[in-house]
């Protein structure tokens, strides 16, 4: 078109006039000829695990030349998310629940190259994103096979004290005092150790935090989604050692409950793939008065222990639950604050980021400190450990017969 306009320079003006003519009617005839949109194939899976890849492939339908791009939406990360002709991208999403992948965006090019129609092609889809499952699963199975690693030490066999003899083995440092075998200790010369079949039919009771303050973010997910991947993980151990695990998830009020059941686990999941974070405080008084009216059993308390004020309510109430039951409360770390603490400052906000962490820290210590005088372990771990702190805070309570 440039071109065609200085042609104006030395020939008569009207044959430049008719010059830009003709390219624009090109260039219209270009575009129409790429007007009607192409149809698409997409393969996407409906259902992801927070944490997981999965193949997304766009392939529109048409000859012309087409940049395609699959817009995303909050929580779901596509690479790369445009390509030349077709899209072979990896899906993997950060946080749980629902959520919608809009039509996917083509830029189809006319044969000429002079013009380009852009299309939106196709439905909405909606994406289930459940908890990381695949990190109960391998858990489970270690703990099934004798390979779960309790504090970091290697198990040689299933872990638990029973009440059937199942193998005697060398004594290992770890080991509860009750399982030495004197009389085989004294005919090998060395300490054995009793290894006893796994105590079964227990009753588990996951107390899930739906409060404003499980919104926080840690990393790229938030204190509810770690939460609830720990969560499943407990279910998912429980169904391997055939205990039953049951679920109450409350906010202000209770939101979802699952009954204690043996092979709980697909029921434990169903109930809280979906479970988002709500704006109020959590009413803790009213789940654990439901909880304390059950058969004893571990309960396991996942929630936010951010200071020892927002603590208060917690430690006021977990009395209820700790004269009938063995009570764990589980929170995850935030990994900003110990880098804080463990990076020298370099300048003025470095030293104030340091104090500002250091008083938090001393503030989360003084909440656990209550709750264990409470009667109340804690478990506190950073997020790629909590999943794993929490079935061992479960197993020993398991060996040491306190449920």
């Amino acid at each position: 078109m440039a071109f065609a306009a200085l042609t104006a320079l030395w020939l008569p003006r009207t044959a430049a006039v008719a010059a830009m003519t003709v390219v624009a009617a090109f260039t219209v005839a270009d575009a129409w000829t790429v007007r009607r949109p192409p149809d698409v194939e997409r393969r996407l899976p409906k259902v992801l695990a927070r944490g997981t890849t999965a193949e997304l492939r766009v392939v529109p339908v048409t000859t012309h030349r087409t940049a395609v791009h699959q817009p995303t939406a909050p929580g779901i990360l596509i690479e790369p998310a445009v390509a030349a002709d077709r899209l072979d991208a990896t899906v993997s999403a950060t946080l749980r629940g629902r959520h919608v992948l809009g039509p996917v965006s083509l830029r189809v090019q006319g044969p000429l190259g002079l013009a380009a129609w852009y299309h939106r092609v196709g439905s909405p889809v909606e994406v289930h994103v459940y908890p990381d499952l695949p990190q109960a699963a391998r858990i489970a199975a270690d703990v099934r096979t004798g390979r779960f690693a309790e504090d970091g030490r290697h198990r040689r066999g299933p872990l638990g004290i029973g009440t059937e003899l199942e193998s005697i083995r060398d004594y290992q440092p770890d080991d509860d005092i009750r399982q030495v075998n004197w009389p085989a200790t004294l005919r090998c010369g060395r300490p054995m150790s009793n290894q006893y079949r796994t105590e079964q039919d227990r009753s588990i009771l996951c107390l899930v935090d739906l409060g404003r303050l499980m919104a926080t973010p840690v990393g790229d997910a938030t204190r509810l989604d770690l939460a609830l991947d720990a969560a499943v993980a407990v279910a998912a151990v429980a169904d391997a050692v055939g205990d039953r695990v049951g679920l109450v998830a409350f906010d202000d009020q209770v939101r979802r409950r699952v009954s204690p059941r043996r092979d709980g686990g697909r029921a434990f999941v169903d109930a809280v793939w979906d479970l988002q974070p709500s704006s109020v405080d959590a009413d803790y008084e009213l789940a654990f008065q439901i909880a304390a009216g059950s058969k004893r059993s571990l309960v396991v308390v996942f929630t936010d222990l951010f200071d020892e004020v927002a603590a208060r309510p917690l430690v006021s109430a977990i009395g209820v639950l700790t004269r009938h039951h063995a009570v764990t409360v589980a929170s995850v770390r935030d990994p900003a604050i110990d880098e804080a603490l463990g990076r020298p400052p370099a300048d003025v906000g470095d030293a104030v980021a340091a104090g500002v962490a250091a008083e938090l820290e001393a503030s989360a210590r003084l909440a656990a400190a209550r709750l264990t005088g409470a009667g109340a372990a804690v478990v506190s771990s950073a997020p790629d450990r909590l999943a794993g702190d929490v079935v061992g805070s479960y197993l020993r309570a398991k060996r040491r017969a306190r449920l």
